[in-house]
């Protein structure tokens, strides 16, 4: 069936035909590259319009004059040009530009190519990333706590590079001029290398160690940022060249359109995929193995079950789980990818746990269930952490997983219900519970035709749904609520009205964005509380779109400098094909989604 296909890019034909013509075209504007590339280097300047960084390098330091010897794949684009003249340049969008130009030229010469650049950008993390979190193991005392906190830091550690790995060998894989087709891909992995240096510095408790380890990682932090922002503006740098240094203007995302039919489907899922994904078939399924508690089948448990999985599957590996409760800490790790697990239904296959934070397990490592391996799609299961209000942060669901899909789950808990870790996720036609910053995390996720549901928190809480985590504003990520409920359990509305909200900002970019959705009136007229003091309110980035309910009013909603109100045209771009990409995988896994704007 269309749900088990792979995953899979556009064809590397249609790829290639494009790039071909880009080259002509690149060919053609590059005969007067020496006078062309004073033209960049003016008008870039204006276009990214630079915010102020750090101190600038030592105005003292000895200029370089060497010229760059273009190499046959991407030298040809510019030729002759100085080699700091190119770094500024390709500098110029960066929030450290002290540091990007002081490491480009450590890692460069004479001989660099444009491609060379760009690479540079991304290897210079993978060292600084190594040595950085190598210094996590001399920061260890004999503190429970810090100790815990560096076996996370190690673990991090070896997703970080795996990430850097992807980004280092699509760069080498591919021509300068084809690059941009890979932007989105480029900065989905850089974007979780900065989230995992950041949850490193989480898991230490405040004091010293925690101070340590945020130096260490310090530059790394810049570098990371530098790379995303050097990447991101890729196709503007090619425009200019491309076009003789006339700005290409980029334009507004075109919505694809999209036939619904009456089950609320979209047009292109075919009539089996279509019982199969309302709940009619589920039993018409070929698992590869069926997991059941009372032992009738393959395995007894899921985490049985994936420790049997085969080291290489052609397409997808789909694990059945039978009715039951199954009481274990489940990981999907990152070498088992494309597995689909389907339930009996969300009440019915449950996953539980109770792991928490107050009683001593970093909050990272609480989630009763764990999707890292790329591909992970979840189907009609419960995802639940019983440990309670009075536990604090005990985590249900923890994704790391690239283009990961939950369809039809139920994820249970108090605070910190699901943590939406890195990558591109999608959950369909799901329902959360929680409490307490109950969905946080720096994922780029979209939630769609989903149910938020708050509970009661204890007496001395309030109730927040969204905590986003975004630590850079060039990071590729965010919460997305699509279509979406924000309703309270009738729990929360015994012992008198405890404040709940939409929002508030985890990190100094946190990202959200609310649209098409239906509020309900437990929901405070602010909508979003501050973290701490002004914390953030300045860099956050809240947007709300055509929203319904009565909490849904914008009147009195806060005036922080960075919530607004925004038009179709604003939210366009936050739907599934443009701010995850999603056209171009979820159609194909039978996942029921809206592409564009339901209105």
């Amino acid at each position: 069936m269309s749900a088990f296909q792979d995953f899979s890019y556009l064809s590397e034909r249609r790829r290639a035909e494009r790039a071909q013509q880009r080259k002509r075209m690149i060919i053609a504007a590059s005969t007067a590259s020496v006078f062309l590339v004073v033209a960049v280097c003016a008008v870039i300047a204006v276009v990214y319009n630079p915010k102020p960084t750090e101190s600038t390098p030592n105005s003292s330091a000895k200029s370089t004059t060497e010229t760059f010897s273009p190499k046959s794949d991407s030298g040809s684009l510019i030729k002759d040009f100085q080699t700091n003249s190119a770094i500024k340049v390709i500098c110029s969008p960066t929030d450290y530009r002290a540091t990007c130009e002081s490491t480009m030229k450590g890692a460069t010469n004479s001989s660099s190519t444009p491609k060379d650049l760009v690479r540079a950008a991304v290897a210079t993390i993978v060292d600084e990333v190594d040595k950085a979190f190598k210094k996590s193991d001399v920061i260890g005392t004999a503190d429970p706590a810090v100790k815990s906190a560096v076996e996370l830091c190690q673990k991090l550690h070896k997703y970080a590079l795996k990430e850097l790995a992807n980004t280092l060998d699509t760069i080498d894989a591919n021509h300068l001029n084809q690059l941009p087709n890979k932007v989105h891909e480029l900065k989905n992995w850089l974007s979780a290398t900065s989230t995992y240096q950041e949850t490193c510095i989480d898991g230490f408790p405040d004091g010293e160690q925690k101070n340590k380890m945020t130096t260490e990682l310090k530059t790394a932090k810049q570098l990371t940022s530098n790379a995303l922002a050097i990447v991101g503006s890729l196709p503007s740098f090619l425009s200019l060249i491309s076009k003789g240094g006339r700005r290409l203007l980029s334009e507004p995302p075109v919505e694809k359109p999209e036939v619904v039919r009456e089950d609320g489907l979209p047009n292109w899922v075919d009539d089996d995929d279509r019982r199969f994904l309302l709940g009619r078939a589920t039993k018409q399924m070929t698992p590869n193995v069926t997991v059941a508690k009372d032992g009738s089948m393959d395995f007894k448990t899921i985490s049985e079950a994936l420790a049997k999985m085969p080291t290489t599957v052609n397409g997808r590996y789909v694990i059945y789980v039978k009715e039951g409760v199954y009481e274990e800490q489940v990981v999907v790790d990152m070498n088992m990818i494309n597995v689909t697990m389907y339930g009996d239904g969300s009440r019915k296959t449950v996953i539980t746990g109770s792991k928490n934070f107050v009683d001593g397990t970093k909050t990272f490592e609480t989630a009763t269930f764990a999707a890292i391996g790329d591909g992970f799609i979840a189907m009609a299961i419960g995802f639940q952490n019983t440990a309670g209000a009075v536990k604090h942060q005990a985590v249900a669901l923890r994704v790391q997983s690239d283009r990961a899909i939950f369809l039809n789950c139920r994820m249970e808990a108090y605070q910190d219900t699901l943590y939406a870790h890195t990558h591109r996720q999608f959950y369909r036609g799901c329902l959360i519970l929680g409490t307490v910053d109950f969905i946080f995390g720096n994922a780029a996720a979209i939630f769609q035709n989903c149910i938020l549901s708050v509970r009661r928190p204890l007496d001395n809480q309030q109730n927040i749904v969204l905590a986003q985590g975004r630590t850079d504003s060039h990071e590729a990520t965010g919460f997305v609520i699509h279509n979406c409920r924000f309703t309270a359990e009738p729990e929360l509305a015994s012992g008198g009205k405890i404040p709940s909200y939409l929002g508030r900002p985890w990190k100094e970019f946190s990202h959200t964005v609310v649209m098409e959705s239906e509020i309900g009136d437990f929901i405070n007229p602010d909508g979003y509380m501050p973290w701490d003091g002004d914390f953030a309110l300045k860099t956050l980035s809240y947007a709300e779109y055509g929203n319904k309910g009565a909490g849904a009013d914008t009147s009195k909603r806060v005036k922080w400098p960075g919530f607004k109100v925004i038009n179709r045209n604003e939210a366009v771009p936050y739907t599934p094909t443009t701010f995850i990409q999603g056209d171009d995988w979820i159609p194909k896994t039978g996942t029921p989604v809206r592409l564009g704007l339901f209105d």
